[in-house]
């Protein structure tokens, strides 16, 4: 019986890809590749290779330790990650369509990788891996096309700050620029690092289509044109290797902390959705209100809602993405709830066409929430979620006048235990992801709970007699 790995070498067309790469090597005079995955957290993960290989990497792929997908970190026990010592290796197989060339380093180029279990595992040889969290999100949203005949598009807006360095080169907690947001002067002074930001997306595929500064020192948003979920999780990885080059070929430094200052806003990144049938966007309204989405729409807008606190582990997925949501001030999207045009809400309708899930921020791994808000929204369908009537009112006036309103998790430790709860939010990770997942953040919230902070000793130090 073929496996995964055999059918994935089949497809049609691949040779012909494989040999039109090498055009490509010959022609830009490439010498390296990355052939790289991503991990749980989002990072940029896998190995480099001659050109000279292409083709022996192309029909073999490269070998890695199973913990890989988790950064190859231990835990506060010393232990590591989702798979011990005594794993053996995946296979990552280049996916040849996504090649492209460098365009700070002509003579590297990159190419994402679907990752394998083992041709001689005892086990599922040659199975995908399923702590692969980019090539879960393309089976989970190719299984809800096959079944529903719909597929998802989702843009992006991926805030971040750019900071100073200090003069050893290390980042300093100082924005390059002053905290105003929509300021076309701020903007100005970052304006060299954005041109070359957009120079270097645009030869990478990124449809640049707008920006701004906002509001917290060195705050960027640059937008590029949507796409399906696995499309415009790739380009926002892109993106963060992008700013990542770019901070290097200035001295700043691009930060993609969730919430690096108090008192001013966080970083988040609004995922803005939709769902379509070929051509037609299936949110569009139907009925007589021209800002009221489809009954398909409110469904799935019923869904987000219903699994609003799982989700808020993946897409708030760091101890420090709590900061953002207790720094209420600032919009910070804390109520299950939904309305047009309204900000204090996790779900507002930003346009008839789509809608804007807001309690997501720039921490976040694409792949894992998109996939988990597929997951959501098939479930609102499945089950024609009512979401109930919009909310026109700021949501803190609305409670403040006797609406109740569920509230989504507050720590990491809270979100952890609404996700172990929540079976259909937990299928978006299968097999061994959702373990490697909460191995990984348990951890995280464990090591914070266990750590003495500069908040702890200038609270209590003197605290007594």
């Amino acid at each position: 019986m073929a496996t995964d790995l055999d059918t994935f070498l089949a497809q049609d067309g691949r040779d012909a890809a494989v040999r039109d790469v090498r055009s490509k090597i010959d022609e830009h005079g490439v010498t390296y590749i990355y052939f790289q995955f991503v991990s749980v957290t989002g990072r940029i993960m896998g190995k480099g290779a001659p050109t000279k290989h292409w083709e022996r990497f192309a029909a073999k792929g490269f070998q890695l330790v199973y913990g890989s997908t988790a950064n190859l970190f231990i835990d506060r026990h010393g232990e590591y990650i989702g798979y011990g010592a005594e794993a053996t290796e995946l296979i990552g197989m280049p996916d040849v369509d996504t090649f492209q060339v460098l365009p700070w380093d002509p003579r590297t180029a990159r190419v994402f990788c679907t990752l394998f279990r083992g041709r001689e595992e005892p086990e599922d040889p040659g199975s995908f891996l399923t702590s692969d969290c980019r090539g879960n999100l393309k089976r989970i949203h190719a299984e809800f096309e096959q079944r529903t005949g719909f597929h998802m598009r989702v843009g992006a807006e991926p805030e971040m700050m750019w900071l100073k360095n200090n003069p050893d080169g290390t980042p300093s907690v100082e924005g390059m620029t002053k905290p105003y947001c929509y300021h076309i002067d701020q903007f100005s002074e970052l304006q060299p690092l954005i041109h070359r930001v957009m120079e270097y997306a645009t030869a990478m595929g990124l449809d640049m289509i707008q920006g701004d500064h906002e509001d917290a020192p060195g705050q960027l948003e640059l937008n590029w044109q949507f796409d399906r979920p696995e499309i415009t999780a790739d380009r926002l990885t892109t993106y963060r290797q992008i700013c990542r080059q770019v901070g290097r070929e200035f001295n700043a430094f691009p930060c993609f902390m969730p919430k690096p200052f108090t008192g001013v806003s966080a970083n988040g990144c609004h995922h803005n959705m939709s769902l379509w049938e070929g051509e037609t966007n299936i949110f569009l309204p139907d009925g007589d209100d021209v800002r009221m989405p489809s009954k398909v729409g409110l469904a799935a807008i019923g869904g987000v809602l219903e699994h609003l606190s799982a989700l808020t582990c993946i897409t708030s997925p760091t101890v420090n993405s709590y900061r953002r949501l207790w720094d209420a001030g600032f919009w910070a999207p804390l109520y299950a709830d939904w309305g047009f045009q309204n900000r204090t809400t996790a779900l507002r309708v930003s346009a008839p066409d789509r809608f804007e899930y807001r309690s997501v921020d720039s921490a976040v791994n694409p792949y894992l929430s998109c996939a988990a808000l597929i997951k959501a929204m098939s479930d609102g369908i499945d089950r024609n979620l009512d979401p109930g009537p919009p909310e026109e009112r700021n949501i803190y006036n609305a409670m403040a006048e006797g609406k109740e309103v569920k509230k989504i998790p507050m720590t990491l430790g809270d979100a952890l235990k609404a996700l172990d709860a929540d079976e259909v939010v937990r299928s978006a990770m299968p097999g061994d992801m959702y373990r490697v997942f909460e191995h990984y953040k348990r951890d995280e919230w464990e090591r914070f709970c266990a750590a003495v902070t500069d908040w702890d000793v200038k609270e209590y130090l003197d605290i007594l007699p």
